[in-house]
């Protein structure tokens, strides 16, 4: 039975987040971040935050909280995408795949567990500062954690995190903040990188 939770959200992208293997000091225009020699173009980035804007300005009464609580969009974006290449990179170093029925029926079990799709939405919203558009990621990315999970074993992703983010040579606009390749995490500039994603409260069994 599945036990799955939208605050689990946070939970998937501490797993694997990125790490810092260069970074310049200098940022080609319109570029937030560099990953295996690709952009990640600033007009990107902003498409994603103003998906997010878009989302909470939705939740009516709600949405100058959400708002508020939610004051460095643009840096939590950039970090949950370097997060996606991290994770995009651990699977294929040990040859995982995820297919697109893996994707629906994990979809289906998060719907079903939060009593409806805009239940798990909102959540993921609240939770994750995701727009419902960026379920579809975290969804695949939730998949093939609990694949690497199973490969590497529970606690242990942190090397094969590690080992991915430094082939990528990921380097970031300085406007977004800085690396820490210790806490393996994008953070604001000179601030030593001490916090992490809140973990669910319960962990769902079977994740």
């Amino acid at each position: 039975m599945h036990r799955r939770t939208a605050l689990s959200v946070s939970a998937a992208l501490l797993l694997a987040a990125p790490l810092l293997a260069a970074c310049s000091g200098e940022a080609r225009p319109g570029t937030a971040a560099v990953v295996g020699g690709e952009r990640i173009t600033t007009s990107a980035l902003q498409a994603q935050v103003n998906d997010v804007r878009a989302a909470q300005n939705r939740t009516g009464q709600a949405a100058a909280e959400l708002i508020a609580s939610t004051p460095n969009l643009e840096r939590e974006r950039l970090d949950s995408i370097l997060q996606n290449r991290i994770i995009d990179k651990m699977a294929a170093t040990a040859g995982i795949t995820v297919s697109t029925k893996e994707v629906e029926d994990e979809r289906k079990a998060y719907v079903e567990d939060n009593k409806g799709a805009e239940q798990f939405e909102a959540l993921l919203l609240q939770k994750g500062h995701m727009a419902p558009g960026q379920a579809d990621r975290f969804i695949r990315d939730r998949v093939l954690l609990t694949k690497l999970a199973a490969k590497y074993g529970n606690g242990n992703l942190e090397e094969p995190a590690r080992a991915a983010a430094k082939a990528l040579r990921i380097e970031v606009n300085p406007r977004y903040g800085a690396w820490n390749a210790q806490q393996i995490k994008l953070g604001t500039g000179e601030t030593p990188w001490i916090t992490q994603r809140t973990r669910p409260e319960q962990a769902p069994a079977g994740a």
